[in-house]
């Protein structure tokens, strides 16, 4: 309920409930998983009300070399040290893993994140990949049929041959579901590895103007476009295409 409202990190709620500092209708909550209605039950946080923050949406460009949760054991630069400068708590749309970059979206909507990353709306994502070899025409086909991993066979994928280099592919594949490092396991299947990896679009938003380690709020047109992005049906399999918006590829 705290992390909802935008208050702090779940990490962050889970200390200040056990540090018995939450209220619920007059007694002290200690149980993370007890049931709230926001709109029935009196909240207090420190003997004052909880109030919802107002609902931000957050365009990032990540960098390489950051992790996209709140703090870190090992001490690794996070997503959160490029928006210091926002004040209220914002949680990932989805995760990049620390050696991914590119387009990452923050908000304190869970119930927008929730509906974007709900494997149902098979909401696509564009990415660039430079493989570590040459792959066939019958590796690429693979991909775009769907290979098997050890979570099961993926769905179809939009996969479009960028240009060969004299060792490398590179590549744009347009993935509908979010498993842990899918795109990186989907290039070991058909017998490469990924040597570099860029989120370039999420639905319809891209990274348009967006320089590496910056960020931006959403446009109303972004935002009203996100919307209406997991209201569509799902999306049929298709064998290439070229998401627009995409940034120049960078050696």
């Amino acid at each position: 309920m705290i992390s909802k409202a935008g208050l702090g990190s779940r990490t962050e709620a889970l200390a200040w409930i056990h540090a018995r500092r939450v209220q619920v209708n007059g007694k002290i909550i200690e149980n993370p998983d007890h049931w709230v209605s926001f709109g029935k039950d009196k909240v207090l946080f420190d003997g004052k009300p909880l109030q919802t923050k107002e609902r931000i949406y957050l365009l990032l460009y990540k960098p390489a070399g950051y992790i996209t949760s709140y703090g870190d054991p090992e001490g690794r630069p996070t997503v959160y040290d490029l928006i210091s400068a926002v004040e209220t708590f914002v949680s990932p749309v989805g995760r990049l893993d620390l050696e991914t970059s590119g387009l990452l979206l923050l908000t304190n909507d869970t119930q927008l994140a929730e509906r974007l990353t709900n494997p149902l709306h098979k909401v696509p994502k564009t990415y660039l990949v430079k493989c570590s070899s040459l792959l066939t025409d019958e590796s690429l086909e693979a991909l775009r049929t769907g290979v098997e991993l050890s979570d099961g066979p993926t769905l179809p994928a939009q996969v479009k041959r960028l240009r060969d280099s004299e060792k490398y592919t590179h590549l744009e594949i347009t993935i509908h579901e979010g498993r842990n490092r899918q795109v990186r396991r989907m290039i070991e299947a058909v017998g490469s590895k990924v040597l570099k990896l860029v989120r370039v679009k999420l639905g319809p938003l891209t990274l348009d103007g967006l320089a590496i380690g910056k960020w931006r709020n959403l446009t109303e047109a972004e935002l009203s476009a996100l919307r209406e992005e997991r209201k569509k049906p799902a999306t049929p399999s298709g064998t290439s295409g070229q998401a627009s918006g995409s940034p120049r590829w960078r050696r």
